[in-house]
């Protein structure tokens, strides 16, 4: 390999007074904002006259090729390297620098004031988040000083107890080491970890970068850490349980992360942020931005808490679906599969298609709450106190669970519903509702927002077109981004702690979460009650959008339209004589759900709609933060 870097003095380079940002970077400007501002731009007399510019090169670049091997390497390894994230971001590993395209730009960094130098000669630009340095392999570490040993993961029964361990350990020595930054004029923004945050101040603008240091990055929490000690999830770095992340080898891995950074910039729009949830906020507000400064398309700006609700239930709003039952003679006659089928994306689709409210919403009572609901285009959007009645008094199907989690079988039960539910009961039963009228709910209290739309529409369609480049050429590790991406932003709307700056307050909004979630809900009962209709088999367990069915050989279920939202296989296996034997035996739901969990033990992570699974059935409700 070439190593152009004495071309360039980068640690020599004197550094010149840095110009104002343009106008339009400055409404980025915030130290706890996704977005940030523009760093400033080194003049061309800062550069040696023989050094190449850091900018996109006029010819493809070439990429850091990793090295031959006849093993056979996944199919997103192969795929090409753009440059879209050249001017956003650099990788660093203990052989040199790179742009994320594969251009080599400086020797080892082996200290910490050389980091601080290459990020000021840079002059990396946001894109969506504050631009970013890539810290990848344990040799780079080591050459900064950013050493940690927490212990053997074999001494630990859990690997909760070793990564907060690891995390405290990381941040003690990043605050030791980072004195030459902070000592420049940077400062950190909160404590150190596997994302280091700086600033600095120019003037009366603030440049950002962040620093992310690819191999401690598991130090953050992780909800899979929780699940048999497994490491899940890890943003845009990939996932090893799932067989998405990095390649071992430092240069192949800086040259997968180089295609997943242009990947992000080219189809989302941004450089991915340091959690998936944050991914997904950063592109709202992108288009938030766009929005307001060309006064096109609904921009919200506000939170929308949970309104003070009378008698509320504990929990969520509205809950995901889960249920259970013992499976029949007439199920199990004729079935030799075992097979779940899931709405495709389904978060991600009723995103994009619900109309969502915002405002300070109004509180009624009585007579104005129900006539509330009697609107020329269908009740608003809002938080409505039902009264659902007891499903014995109801034609219901037996083989299906009840219309609303919180309904009961002997008694009535008032709740709080979204809008979305309140116009699913009054679908016919043959559709999933309960034919009810207005009156037969005794609407008795609401709060409903002011003004309503399809708010996340353009945010849904990058998601979705980004999703659909990622199935069409084989790309599994982005792919599984892109689901971590909506779901952890979605799931993330109901936690203000995420949220706390001013100019990030608007991605709180658990109302839009609640219909959300009702929706799939609501979707995937009246698929349930179509396929009931025209195959004649009931479902024996869903989970959120996933419902599972016994089928003969040859039974297709799945939708044919590729659509979001519709229904695809998302496990299929064998009826097996022991599994069979396991359901017909089963005294009690509990047993069933055991049967079935380890009949699909195996198959967590193989080919569903495309060629992986969305994963949405095993979603806490709230996603990957």
């Amino acid at each position: 390999m070439s190593r152009p870097w004495e071309q360039i003095a980068l640690f020599d380079v004197h550094q010149p007074p840095a110009p104002d940002p343009a106008p339009d970077d400055a409404a980025e400007i915030d130290a706890e904002d996704t977005a940030a501002e523009e760093s400033p731009t080194p003049t061309a007399e800062a550069e040696p006259a023989e050094s190449p510019t850091p900018t996109v090169a006029a010819e493809p670049p070439t990429a850091p090729a990793p090295e031959p091997t006849t093993s056979i390497r996944p199919v997103w390894e192969s795929l090409p390297v753009g440059v879209e994230a050249d001017e956003h971001a650099v990788i660093v590993t203990a052989d040199g620098t790179y742009t994320p395209s594969g251009r080599e730009l400086t020797g080892p960094v082996d200290s910490v004031e050389k980091l601080d130098k290459l990020v000021r000669w840079a002059a990396l630009k946001p894109l969506g988040t504050p631009p970013q340095v890539w810290i990848v392999g344990q040799g780079a570490c080591d050459a900064l000083g950013w050493v940690i040993d927490p212990g053997d993961e074999d001494d630990f029964k859990d690997m909760e107890v070793l990564r907060t361990r690891a995390a405290a350990d990381l941040t003690a020595v990043l605050q030791a080491t980072l004195m030459p930054m902070l000592n420049a004029g940077w400062e950190l923004r909160g404590d150190p970890g596997h994302v280091v945050h700086l600033s600095r101040s120019i003037g009366k603008f603030t440049s950002m970068v962040d620093v992310v240091i690819e191999p401690y990055v598991w130090t953050y929490w992780n909800k899979d850490f929780s699940w048999n000690n497994r490491v899940g999830e890890m943003g845009i770095l990939g996932s090893p349980t799932a067989g998405t992340y990095l390649p071992d080898d430092d240069l192949p891995a800086a040259r997968e992360l180089g295609r997943r950074l242009a990947w992000c910039a080219k189809h989302l729009g941004v450089l991915p942020g340091p959690t998936p949830a944050r991914t997904g906020a950063a592109i709202v507000d992108k288009i938030k931005r766009e929005r307001t400064r060309t006064g096109k398309g609904l921009v919200v700006a506000t939170a929308g808490p949970v309104p003070p609700l009378d008698g509320a239930r504990r929990g969520d709003l509205e809950p995901a679906a889960g249920w259970t039952r013992v499976p029949d003679e007439q199920d199990l006659e004729g079935a030799c599969r075992l097979v779940s089928i899931d709405q495709r994306a389904a978060y991600l689709a009723s995103a994009g298609m619900l109309e969502f409210g915002y405002g300070q919403p109004t509180h009624l009572t009585g007579g104005a709450a129900a006539a509330a609901a009697v609107g020329e285009k269908g009740a608003p959007f809002g938080l409505w106190r039902i009264t659902l009645p007891p499903a014995q008094t109801l034609s219901l199907p037996e083989k299906l669970p009840l219309p609303h989690p919180h309904m009961l079988i002997d008694q009535p039960v008032q709740t709080w519903v979204t809008t979305v539910s309140l116009d699913g009961l009054r679908e016919p039963v043959a559709d999933g509702g309960i034919g009810a009228d207005l009156d037969d709910l005794d609407i008795t209290e609401a709060w409903v927002f002011p003004q309503q739309g399809r708010v996340l529409d353009k945010w849904a369609k990058i998601l979705r077109e980004a999703r659909k480049v990622s199935v069409d050429t084989g790309d599994a590790a982005t792919k599984l981004f892109v689901g971590s991406c909506y779901k952890g932003y979605i799931g993330r709307m109901v936690n203000p702690d995420m949220w706390t700056a001013t100019r990030m307050a608007h991605h709180h909004q658990p109302v839009w979460r609640a219909a959300i979630i009702a929706h799939c809900r609501w979707r995937g009962r009246r698929v349930a009650m179509r396929i009931a209709r025209e195959h004649g088999r009931w479902p024996v367990r869903t989970v959120t959008d996933s419902w599972v069915y016994l089928l003969a050989d040859g039974e297709d279920l799945a939708d044919e339209s590729a659509a979001l939202g519709k229904m695809s296989v998302e496990k299929d296996t064998p009826l097996t004589d022991p599994l069979q034997t396991a359901l017909a035996s089963a005294e009690d739901v509990h047993e069933v759900k055991l049967a079935i969990t380890a009949a699909f033990a195996d198959d967590d992570f193989e080919a569903d709609d495309d060629f992986t699974t969305d994963d949405e059935n095993t979603d806490d409700g709230e996603g990957v933060l």
